[in-house]
């Protein structure tokens, strides 16, 4: 299932200029019970690319990096960070995926995450499958 973001199916196309990245959210039902998941994601993730045999004995200077930095998109295919949910969907169980926020930089990404999962009670509820927060907060409070 693709990603939701205000009620509309989510693409390459509606990711803002300068976007960092976003706050989500992970539904899914898991023995009769709906759980959820609050996480934040980049858009895009930075990979080192080594040169090929050729290019590199095209290089004159040896000070000259051998490899260049490539940008890709590495949210498309995120099921969450959550072990439970890592293995819900490797057993074929449908995950709702929700972008809360899109966020505009590592700042903001990461005080947005903290909120909703604060404001939410995250640690305190039985249905969402947080643990920590930031991993200075560790639960579960889970209420008596």
């Amino acid at each position: 299932m693709s990603w939701l973001y205000q009620g509309e199916k989510f693409n390459n196309s509606m990711i803002p200029e300068n976007a960092e990245g976003f706050v989500y959210e992970m539904q899914a039902t898991i023995d009769g019970k709906l759980v959820k998941y609050i996480g934040k994601k980049n858009f895009y993730s930075t990979v080192k690319k080594k040169f090929g045999k050729r290019a590199i004995a095209q290089i004159t200077d040896k000070r000259t990096k051998k490899y260049t930095v490539v940008k890709k998109e590495s949210y498309e295919n995120y099921y969450s960070s959550n072990k439970v949910l890592q293995e819900a969907h490797k057993a074929g169980i449908e995950i709702r995926r929700y972008m809360v926020r899109i966020c505009f930089s590592k700042t903001e990404l990461t005080y947005f995450e903290v909120k909703f999962q604060f404001t939410r009670e995250v640690l305190e509820r039985d249905d969402f499958l947080n643990g920590n927060i930031l991993g200075r907060f560790y639960g579960p409070f889970k209420k008596q």
